[in-house]
């Protein structure tokens, strides 16, 4: 039988038969094996019950494998980048047909499967986090954030005029891609702004920027896993899944949210869960309508955490959208992560650009993001692990799908608003940093 851990996880208890994604293995043997009939003989059905039923059984069977394979378990993330590089490979080497490759790119990216996976994350974290939590750890992550930034930049510069690169290519072409956000929010307006200022097309200039976001989120997903196991053999350094170092140890000051996860799950809870979490992301898209230089998703973090501070919400409202992002977080995100391996992660890419130089300093800019996040985390009062993951290695990812991997495999998913204010905003940051930094060491690139 399957229990729930304290972080919503599933795990199996000790004696019972061998279960996968809840079932009898051999009950999920036969549903696999007829989903996979129909993927190879082309009935795959269009639409979200294909795309969910394909990317759950082999969600299913990769995160199975990743979490039992000793190093990967332990150093890189488990099941979180098997299922994602995985996925990544079955399409380039062409396992995977084109027709099923085209019904879960659309399910992931026209019919928005992203979108609502984050917003079921971001409305119910927030809502079951402490007031107090919210308020003071918002206060403190900017600085957090900047250090990231400074030590990745600042890093890559001196790596890049040691080994022969360039300080001011290896910074512009690799470095600022990788902390900008992603790609369209981040390479692709990058490569606008540095084409104005440049003379070279966009064009030329995103065909340099994309093999390091690719890479680089690549790399992101690793230290993701590594940091997770750094900070099980120094837990002094971890909050597991607690950002602020005064609050672990505080339980009166998380008290009533702690509660809420012991609530009974009703399916009406769910359901108002569901319908909450989508309409709050409905207000992120209006608000973003008026204001397109920010992100829906930052805006969406705005409206909930207002809402949560100025407590305008019933409690039993919160524990709804608590229980969906639970709900959600536990059976869906396998799934997700097939379906970020398949949809966005171009294995090419990666490869393209792999040479002990570029790889050299992809790796020097995410672990200056890491070591400067940490750091300067730790110093305005957050956990050096929790602060290395949400401020750096998400600042260094491919926006929200590279949040969703790297919470994954650093199995702190509950830290999601933390990770998109530093895609969303963080990414917004970047574009006007690298504006200034184009006027100053522009010339002669």
């Amino acid at each position: 039988m399957l229990k729930v851990d304290a972080k919503g996880k599933m795990q199996k208890e000790k004696g019972g038969e061998y279960e996968l994604f809840g079932l009898p293995w051999y009950v999920f043997a036969i549903l696999a094996v007829i989903v996979l009939i129909s993927t190879m003989i082309g009935t795959l059905p269009s639409g979200m019950i294909g795309a969910l039923s394909f990317m759950i059984i082999l969600g299913t069977v990769f995160n199975e494998i990743g979490n039992k394979l000793p190093i990967v378990r332990s150093y890189l993330g488990g099941g979180a980048i098997v299922a994602i590089f995985a996925s990544a490979a079955l399409v380039y080497f062409g396992i995977i047909n084109e027709s099923t490759t085209e019904i879960v790119t659309n399910f992931m990216k026209t019919n928005g499967f992203l979108d609502f996976y984050i917003a079921a994350l971001i409305t119910g974290s927030i809502l079951g986090m402490s007031k107090k939590l919210l308020v003071d750890a918002a206060i403190r992550y900017l600085p957090a954030i900047i250090g990231g930034v400074i030590c990745a930049l600042g890093f890559v510069f001196i790596a890049g005029s040691l080994i022969g690169y360039g300080g001011k290519e290896a910074m512009f072409f690799i470095s600022i891609p990788i902390m900008g956000g992603g790609m369209g929010a981040g390479a692709v307006p990058l490569s606008q702004i540095f084409a104005s200022n440049m003379g070279q097309s966009a064009e030329e200039i995103l065909s340099i920027m994309v093999p390091a976001v690719a890479l680089g989120n690549a790399v992101a997903i690793v230290c993701g896993g590594v940091l997770n196991k750094i900070g099980k053999k120094s837990p002094q350094l971890s909050g597991e899944g607690q950002l602020l170092r005064k609050f672990k140890n505080d339980s009166s000051a998380l008290e009533a949210e702690s509660q809420k996860d012991k609530r009974l799950v009703t399916i009406k809870n769910l359901g108002i869960g569901l319908l909450m979490s989508t309409t709050f992301f409905s207000v992120g898209t209006i608000i973003s309508k008026f204001v397109p230089s920010i992100h829906a998703y930052a805006w969406m973090i705005i409206a909930v955490g207002i809402i949560k501070i100025a407590g305008w919400l019933p409690e039993r409202l919160e524990i709804c959208c608590n229980q969906w992002f639970q709900f959600i977080m536990t059976n869906l995100t396998p799934a997700l992560l097939v379906g970020i391996g398949i949809a966005y992660t171009d294995l090419g890419e990666i490869i393209s650009a792999f040479s002990l130089t570029y790889l050299v300093l992809v790796v020097v800019t995410v672990i200056g993001a890491v070591i400067g996040a940490g750091a300067v985390g730790y110093l305005v009062g957050f956990f050096p692990i929790e602060s290395a993951i949400t401020a750096g290695l998400c600042m260094a990812n491919m926006g929200g799908t590279g949040d969703v991997a790297v919470l994954s495999a650093a199995n702190r998913m509950e830290l999601m608003p933390f990770g998109q204010i530093s895609s969303r905003i963080g990414g917004a940051f970047m574009m006007i940093l690298s504006s200034l930094l184009l006027q100053i060491f522009g010339k002669g690139l």
